[in-house]
């Protein structure tokens, strides 16, 4: 039984520590990829009592807010991105079932993640479209459908699937990993976050006795797709900060001054003035993004996880758009300056140090960064609410 965090500063130690151990094998991770399941990585996540941070604690957990989730994962994500990923989706299946889940469903689930163990996720589907088109179904207690991006589901306990139902709602299913008619494949094959393995999950006539109705959820203000956004922000922001510490290790034990720095008389790579300059400039657009991801955490906690108004759930949104905009910006500028300061030599395989850029262009584009400064523009000059949906 993992011992949780009882406050922020246990939480940040917790995850202080996992990503001492992480780090280490990350790059062997983002090589290997799909084609071995980071089991031993996961183990320790599993084991380090973060995964039940939010529940509340009326339900036993310590109901930690989003400021401490959002540097828990800032942290772990610094170190290793993709399993610092795995759990974001867990996350949000444990707020939505504090606001939406029966006594019932909300003591069997969250005693299985007191106990360590995951929720993964089952919720997007290719081939539709748009990306809600969906075409799984639940229909007489039965579930079938195809899903991909997968991210958590290989390796969960549970898989939280939505589904359409016979009268056309929207449906948040909960099935046990091991369910007759679930087949969980490997098939994940991307540019970045490799170790993820957020490939094809298939559902054939799975029995399903834990759902609730999902549709529900966005006909009124929420903040479950800010605080879920908050999460992504953050992981964009561990991957600019790991880019930085990256760059920083390269250029005080490897990097060679240039001619034209030596010319000027420098000795060392850090004494080269457009090192320091570059190096300065990321490291503040870096500081800034964890600023920002800090300030748009301490909003929603102070809204709370069910918003008073339509009001304050956009103010939420608003402010996570903004961070997560942010983050993912700096993350693949991080990615790639890491190369401008390190030279051609950092640029060799074994150092993986590319995975940076692989990782933050993968995820940053997990949803449109354009629409996040629509809505902010939309809101600033003209007082329009954004959208009331989980993507922003």
């Amino acid at each position: 039984m993992p011992t949780t965090p009882r406050s922020q500063a246990e939480a940040v130690h917790a995850a202080t520590e996992l990503a001492a151990r992480l780090a280490p094998g990350a790059a062997a991770r983002d090589r290997d990829g799909a084609d071995v399941v980071p089991q031993e990585a996961l183990d320790l996540l599993d084991g380090s009592g973060l995964l039940a941070l939010s529940i509340p604690a009326a339900d036993g957990g310590p109901g930690l807010g989003a400021r401490t989730l959002a540097e828990v994962a800032r942290i772990v994500a610094a170190a290793d991105p993709a399993i610092a990923q795995v759990p974001q989706a867990h996350f949000l299946m444990i707020d939505l079932l504090a606001v939406h889940g029966t006594p019932a469903l909300r003591k069997t689930l969250y005693a299985d993640v007191l106990a360590g163990r995951r929720i993964g996720n089952a919720l997007a589907e290719r081939g539709g479209k748009h990306a809600q088109d969906l075409r799984t179904r639940l229909a007489d207690g039965r579930l079938d459908g195809v899903k991909y991006y997968t991210t958590g589901a290989l390796t969960s306990a549970w898989i939280g699937v939505s589904a359409v139902t016979a009268d056309g709602r929207l449906a948040l299913a909960f099935v046990p990993r091991d369910a007759p008619g679930v087949a969980i494949d490997t098939d994940w094959d991307v540019l970045g976050q490799r170790a993820t393995i957020s490939g094809t999950a298939t559902f054939e006539a799975v029995p399903v006795s834990l759902w609730f109705d999902y549709t529900s959820v966005y006909e009124v203000p929420q903040q479950f797709g800010a605080r879920a956004q908050l999460f992504h922000a953050a992981i964009e922001a561990g991957i600019a900060a790991g880019a930085l510490a990256a760059a920083r290790d390269y250029l005080t034990a490897k990097a060679r001054p240039s001619t034209e720095a030596v010319r000027a008389g420098a000795t060392t790579a850090i004494e080269d003035p457009h090192v320091l300059y570059r190096y300065g400039r990321l490291a503040t657009r870096v500081r800034a993004s964890s600023a920002l991801l800090a300030s748009a955490a301490a909003e929603l906690d102070e809204i709370g996880l069910v918003p008073s108004s339509a009001a304050e759930a956009a103010r939420g949104s608003l402010a996570v758009a903004a961070a997560k905009a942010f983050a993912g910006e700096v993350a693949v500028e991080a990615g790639s300056e890491l190369f401008a300061l390190c030279g051609t030599s950092s640029t060799a395989s074994k150092y993986d140090l590319d995975r940076f850029w692989r990782n933050a262009r993968t995820h940053s584009v997990h949803d449109p960064v354009d629409w996040k400064y629509h809505h902010l523009a939309a809101y600033e000059l003209g007082g329009v609410l954004p959208p009331n949906h989980g993507q922003l």
